[in-house]
């Protein structure tokens, strides 16, 4: 359960990494990841708001975060990675689907970002493989709760 929680927060650290970086640096440091770069299909690879200022973030802040929870800071990158991966793993599909930047896609907009990480955490942590889904889902019936929390608290600029 303990680590559960723990993993959950790594989640949390490695998702709330670029937005305390917006915060922070507001557009100071802000390149696409995609460098502006469109798609054989005309639409942006992963668009505007996928920025190399937010992966470093969410890199830098999950080991850390990692360490404070009395876990390797390993497993803090490995979560930091797998969840940017899984993210722009999202926006890759939704661009294709049309979608624009920062649109809501519910499951699609949490699956790919918790289930990543998670799945490249189990060698290093002995996860078993009924906790990933359970884990995923709590990622994103919380995210969903927090998410609107923090665009009232005008710290996410959409409330998703």
């Amino acid at each position: 359960m303990i680590l559960s929680i723990k993993l959950m927060l790594l989640l949390m650290a490695a998702n709330g990494g670029p937005i305390v970086a917006r915060i922070l640096l507001d557009d100071r440091f802000r390149k696409p990841v995609d460098f502006g770069y469109r798609f054989p299909d005309g639409r942006p690879l992963f668009g505007s708001s996928k920025t190399w200022r937010g992966i470093v973030a969410a890199l830098l802040i999950t080991p850390l975060a990692a360490w404070l929870l009395d876990l390797p800071p390993g497993v803090g990158l490995l979560i930091g990675a797998g969840a940017m991966t899984g993210d722009l793993l999202s926006s890759f599909i939704k661009r294709r689907l049309g979608m624009n930047a920062s649109s809501e896609a519910p499951g699609l907009d949490q699956i790919p970002e918790s289930a990543l990480p998670l799945l490249l955490a189990v060698p290093a942590l002995s996860l078993s493989w009924q906790q990933i889904p359970l884990l995923v889902c709590l990622f994103w019936a919380g995210g969903l709760l927090l998410s609107r929390l923090l665009y009232h608290l005008h710290i996410r600029r959409r409330p998703y």
